[in-house]
């Protein structure tokens, strides 16, 4: 736990086979942190553009595309669970997330049978499975919690999402205890709507931030077993904010936040370690009024954005796929 004090976790949000070997096993050593995330994108990135798939690769030519990816992204998430086990044996998380086919989003049955194939295939207890908040997904969360399985809900951008997953994983608790975390994009939201605030006058890198806060205020008052907020979309883009500006100003009691490798350098270097939230709910009333004010549609950015997620983990998984072939 990077803040123990606070229960404060920091999670890296990339995996890559070489850095499995190296930076990975150099930032556990230091305590800086305890957990793992993947996603279409992340598995994109690192089978396409290293050298370190192919040999495995070589051995997987009479398999179908979505096979091929799956041994790749099964070895690396293997990998990456059996050097945060120990963490995991103390009971300081140690979790890595591998996420379902992001094509099966709208369809509950087929992303629970996915999700229990994952887990059984990759055989680590501390592996979340990461479901997107659709309505298709809370039932397939809610019934992967159940049965014990972690389970890390992404995508989440609205308070609806949040509060359908948090009543997910309440459900479940009665019947299994397992960890599961609700991870909340936040960056995403200030790219959309910062030019348009900055013409307006109205402070920018704040509505993600806030939005975030509202999101953690809800989860933490329902004090569902075992299920943290996680703030996902943590990076920098650009040279507005300071490098480690997402992870500073979301530091939070019982959290997480996964953030890209630059990020989490940025923050051990010069972060902040005060905690920031919670936020009052005026404060964030204020400012989503002003945001209003200047003609921004929350609701409709949040549908936007939520859409727009989905659609570039589906990008992603079919160049994959294609590369695959």
């Amino acid at each position: 736990m990077y803040l123990a004090e606070a229960r404060f976790a920091l999670w890296a949000d990339f995996i890559e086979r070489t850095f499995l070997d190296e930076g990975f096993k150099e930032l556990i050593a230091k305590g800086i942190i305890n957990g793992a995330t993947s996603n279409p994108a992340i598995f994109k990135n690192a089978i396409l553009t290293s050298p370190a798939y192919k040999e495995q690769l070589a051995t997987l030519t009479h398999l179908s595309p979505k096979e091929k990816y799956e041994a790749l992204a099964i070895f690396d998430i293997q990998k990456a669970a059996d050097i945060l086990r120990p963490l995991y044996d103390a009971g300081d998380d140690g979790y890595v997330s591998i996420e379902v086919d992001p094509f099966l989003c709208d369809d509950a049955e087929a992303t629970l049978t996915e999700g229990r194939r994952l887990h059984k295939s990759i055989n680590r207890p501390n592996v979340m499975i990461k479901v997107p908040a659709t309505e298709a997904g809370y039932s397939a969360m809610e019934t992967l919690a159940s049965e014990g399985i972690a389970v890390n809900a992404t995508l989440i951008f609205s308070l609806e999402q949040a509060l359908n997953c948090a009543r997910a994983f309440e459900r479940a608790s009665h019947k299994a205890s397992v960890d599961t975390v609700i991870s909340v994009f936040v960056s995403r939201i200030d790219r959309a709507i910062d030019e348009t605030l900055r013409l307006a006058g109205v402070e920018t890198g704040q509505m993600g931030i806030l939005n975030a806060a509202d999101i953690y205020n809800l989860v933490e008052a329902l004090s569902v077993p075992k299920c943290r907020v996680l703030f996902a979309s943590t990076g920098v883009k650009g040279s507005e904010f300071r490098g480690s500006y997402y992870i500073d100003e979301l530091l939070a009691s019982n959290s997480v936040n996964t953030a890209p490798i630059a990020t989490i350098d940025a923050f051990v270097e010069g972060g902040d370690r005060v905690l920031k939230l919670p936020i009052k709910d005026e404060i964030i009333k204020t400012h989503r009024d002003k945001v209003a004010d200047a003609g921004v549609d929350m609701d409709a950015i949040i549908d936007q954005q939520i859409s727009e997620g989905l659609d570039a983990f589906k990008v992603a998984f079919s160049e994959i796929l294609s590369e695959l072939e």
